[in-house]
């Protein structure tokens, strides 16, 4: 499973989340909606070679360096410009737009491949010891800065990348738990808990890259989250390496011995410790699979239909919701189009829903027939399993089209949100109308679209995507546009963020949801687990 390389080693050019030797293309009807239907100036900005990115001289002490050698290895510490380049920012549009500039000027000064928890801890110490800020590095895809550390102060910024943590320790059958290093990807992690006939079901959009140590630190929540739930609620143990010692939680499956202190690493970000062993919940891998498309005539129509099955317990494993504009966005397909495997008329316009159901046949067929008993008393009608199944094949395709849209020189980034079912509709105009307004005060050309794809009996998500024309500054209208829809979002009652994390781009209103005491909180368990402040400074604390 070890990743010898970073990702995409020996390619000449970085280009984000597309594989190396995929091509990342804009298809052609979407290209001439944005182009010819919206007014897009179809501008290319191809991204530039590796060799040509900026890249200053390593920063750290040689006294620094030889401590971690001694602890890792000459080969395990990494000062050479393609480690230090692609461990340099996450996989936000904003991060793959200072590439395609050639700067690299939040790069590492090393990066660090540990392979074993006291490992981890003999590097902590040593960084904490040279006034190192020491990045912890799983996948690479933060959307929200959250590698991107406060150097100030420090004598150098070092990537801790855990891949070459990456087995599984344990797997209880009885209790259905099993013990990960934090280095594993989703799919690898996967491929392991298949052999003993089991599955974490833990899948967001990052997944092909993303491991299980992020997933902890940020609260992911994956694409099957409404049925397997996120992935702080399947985390029952932790191990973590924190600059004042080794901490181990969760000893049993609940507790009532004070506050459930795994709570506190969960959504860290690396700011109080790093992770090296997670235990998790398991399930049974699923007999049968299910997924299957349907449409409703409104995104309001949409929205209470889906909160009638989270109050009734009827959701399934995936439940998603696009709203008008993304449904008529997501193309060139033919269900989009109005052409229905049903053949049935009227298909055209509304809003899609997606559906997918995981478990035993005869339990699969009970649970898609309720659903789809309740939906078709609202109204909605069903447009087959085809459509699920083309939702299945390209979930992971969204992220590519970043690529795809900067190589035409357009814009695309997403925000998103949550709140409870009473204040949904607000916050859903609120975000729109401030994202809107920002491109429409700028004059450029913007399409704002949204979907749900995680629903909670008292709430649900909402995830935005802004696709954008050509502007001179695209980074600071978007710093502009993201600014004002954080706003709205506070003022509306929502989270800052559902499952993106904090990082650096969320500070600013973290401390309008947590409250002043809420801040304390964090500062003080800081100080108390991370005292000289070396761990990914400038994430997370206020």
């Amino acid at each position: 499973m070890a990743r010898t390389g970073p990702d995409g080693a020996g390619e000449p050019v970085w280009y984000g989340w597309r594989r190396a030797g995929e091509e990342a293309r804009l298809p052609p009807a979407a290209r001439e909606l944005l182009v010819a239907g919206l007014g897009f100036a179809d501008r290319p900005s191809p991204p530039v070679e590796l060799a040509a990115v900026r890249l200053a001289p390593s920063k750290l002490p040689e006294p620094a360096r030889a401590d971690l050698v001694r602890v890792l290895g000459a080969e395990h510490v990494r000062t050479d410009h393609e480690w230090r380049v692609r461990h340099s920012r996450g996989r936000s549009t904003l991060d793959l737009l200072a590439l395609r500039a050639g700067d690299a000027s939040a790069a590492p000064d090393a990066v660090l491949t540990p392979a074993s928890h006291d490992e981890v801890a003999a590097v902590l110490a040593a960084c904490a010891e040279h006034r190192v800020a020491v990045v912890p590095f799983g996948g690479g895809t933060s959307v929200v800065g959250g590698l991107a550390p406060r150097r100030a102060g420090f004598a150098a910024v070092v990537a801790l990348d855990l891949r070459r943590m990456d087995r599984l320790l344990d797997v209880d059958p009885v209790s259905l738990t099993a013990t990960l290093q934090p280095g594993l990807r989703g799919p690898d992690a996967e491929a392991l808990l298949a052999e003993h006939g089991l599955t974490l079901g833990h899948i967001p959009q990052s997944w092909e890259y993303a491991t299980i140590g992020g997933f902890a630190a940020t609260r992911s929540a994956g694409q099957a989250s409404s049925g397997y739930g996120r992935f702080d609620a399947v985390v029952v143990g932790l191990r973590v390496a924190t600059p004042v010692g080794d901490w181990k939680l969760g000893r049993a499956p609940a507790s009532a011995a004070g506050p459930d202190l795994r709570q506190l690493v969960l959504g860290s970000e690396g700011a109080f410790g790093v992770i090296t062993e997670v235990r998790v919940r398991v399930r049974p891998l699923p007999a049968a699979r299910r997924y299957e498309g349907w449409r409703v005539d409104d995104f309001a129509t949409g929205l209470a239909a889906l909160r009638a099955l989270a109050q009734r317990d009827l959701l399934p494993a995936v439940a998603r919701l696009s709203d008008e504009l993304e449904t008529a966005a997501g193309a060139a397909n033919a269900h989009a189009a109005g052409e229905s495997t049903t053949g049935a008329p009227g298909d055209a316009g509304g809003c899609y829903v997606v559906l997918g159901f995981e478990g035993e046949p005869e339990r699969v067929r009970r649970h898609a027939a309720d659903v789809a008993a309740l939906l078709g008393a609202r109204g909605a009608r069903p447009l087959g399993a085809e459509v699920g199944e083309e939702w299945v094949r390209g979930r992971f395709h969204g992220p590519r089209l970043r690529d795809a849209l900067l190589d035409a020189g357009m814009f695309a980034e997403t925000l998103e949100t949550a709140t409870f079912w009473s204040g949904l509709g607000e916050l859903y105009g609120a975000v729109r109308e401030a994202l809107a307004k920002a491109y429409a005060a700028a004059g450029v050309p913007a399409v704002v679209l949204c979907h749900v794809s995680h629903l909670y009996p008292t709430g649900a998500s909402l995830y935005f995507t802004v696709v954008a024309g050509h502007s001179e500054d695209r980074s600071g209208l978007w710093a502009v546009a993201k600014a004002a829809a954080s706003d709205a979002i506070v003022a509306a009652g929502g989270t800052i963020t559902h499952h993106h994390a904090v990082g650096t781009d969320h500070l600013a209103w973290l401390g309008a949801e947590i409250g002043d005491v809420g801040v304390r909180v964090l500062r003080a368990v800081k100080q108390a687990l991370d005292p000289a402040g070396v761990l990914n400074p400038g994430v997370l604390i206020p």
